[in-house]
């Protein structure tokens, strides 16, 4: 999962949604000097990632990708599937998008200081052109899109999977809404035995 679902999957909890948020930045146990609770959102973010890579659900979205795009079909899956969540976020909240996104960007400010540099240096331009709330729209889609390309210097061509999207929208937000009914339950068991 992407950056909305991570934050939203935390249930509320900010020092949990700040550790689950930005875990991809943190290398293997390197995070012992961080609040208790925080380290409690890596944990719960490497689960959540753990659950997804292996579901057969996520698995049938990666396929149909995976032949133009290898191993960086997850990466695009995950993607896609905060586009449907920003998308379909009043089923989810009752929080509108914006509000929810803008109290967790003031969340980081507060936070600054334990951040991981690769957070730090992401996040002006995040919040600067609002991804987050952008991925409801497939226009901000491509641009995360573009922009993943960039990083892997035009390697991965995820640029082009855009058009993917569009081939089987229908196909993609089925198999996210299905999925994320699971995770969600699967992320609350896992967040209260944590």
């Amino acid at each position: 999962m992407n950056f909305l679902a991570h934050i939203y999957l935390s249930f509320n909890d900010d020092e949990v949604s700040l550790g689950n948020f930005f875990a991809d930045s943190i290398q293997g146990n390197k995070f012992t000097h961080l609040p208790e609770r925080v380290q409690k959102g890596i944990k719960l973010h490497r689960h959540i990632d753990t659950f997804t890579d292996a579901h057969p659900t996520v698995r049938l979205s990666t396929k149909k990708l995976h032949q133009n795009y290898s191993h960086y079909s997850g990466i695009i899956v995950d993607i896609f599937y905060d586009h449907f969540l920003a998308k379909n976020w009043n089923q989810y909240s009752e929080v509108p998008l914006a509000e929810f996104v803008a109290n967790f960007y003031e969340l980081l400010e507060a936070n600054y200081s334990i951040l991981p540099e690769a957070t730090k240096h992401m996040m002006p331009y995040m919040i600067k052109e609002n991804w987050i709330v952008n991925y409801a729209n497939l226009e901000g889609i491509e641009q995360v899109l573009n922009g993943m390309n960039r990083r892997t210097k035009n390697k991965s061509k995820m640029n082009f999977a855009i058009l993917d999207l569009n081939e089987h929208y229908q196909e993609f937000e089925k198999e996210f809404t299905s999925f994320f009914k699971e995770l969600i339950d699967f992320s609350k068991q896992t967040y209260n035995s944590l």
